[in-house]
């Protein structure tokens, strides 16, 4: 049997829809606020954009489905920086599609417990946030957002190996202009 999300998927990307450019948020945007609720290390929160950035500057990554190969990877490269994150001040959010349940598996096996996943089951954020494939899945889609509420940084791109090195980048710039 076909997962149909599979299928449209893999149509998006025989397409070259999957990534749109201009169809994600422009750094100087003001990202929309959401509340969601995302799991931790097998415990379930309520998280919210408002509460992330009282803290300091947010990434927020989408990601289009929980324990898929390209997913578990960019999950485990989120993982193994947590502490490059933490020593810049940054709260790290995952968000798919995936319900609350699966997140909860998620967080623990393949987030390493490192940061929240949040769940997105009718992609609610991910199109607030402009971040779909055909409106079915969340792309894979990075965004930097400073702690005013602006987006300084975007990055949408169906291979994770850059997510992780391109955030990491944009934090650090975005340090260096506001000491």
């Amino acid at each position: 049997m076909i997962d149909y999300r599979t299928a449209l998927l893999g149509i998006a990307l025989a397409f070259g829809t999957a990534a749109p450019a201009a169809a994600h948020l422009a750094p100087g945007a003001a990202a929309p606020p959401f509340t969601a609720q995302a799991a931790k290390g097998g415990t379930v929160s309520t998280v919210s954009l408002a509460a992330a950035l009282a803290k300091g500057p947010l990434v927020l990554y989408f990601f289009p489905q929980s324990f898929t190969s390209g997913c578990t990877a960019e999950a485990h490269d989120f993982a193994e920086h947590a502490g490059d994150f933490a020593a810049l001040g940054t709260t790290v959010i995952a968000v798919s599609g995936d319900d609350i349940a699966t997140q909860e598996r998620f967080s623990t096996q393949e987030c390493r417990s490192k940061f929240l996943v949040a769940a997105d089951p009718g992609l609610a954020i991910a199109k607030r946030y402009q971040a779909t494939i055909l409106n079915a899945y969340a792309d894979r889609t990075s965004y930097v957002i400073a702690p005013d509420g602006k987006v300084v940084y975007e990055y949408t791109n169906l291979d994770p190996s850059k997510h992780v090195a391109n955030t990491l980048a944009a934090l650090h710039a975005l340090r260096e202009a506001k000491p």
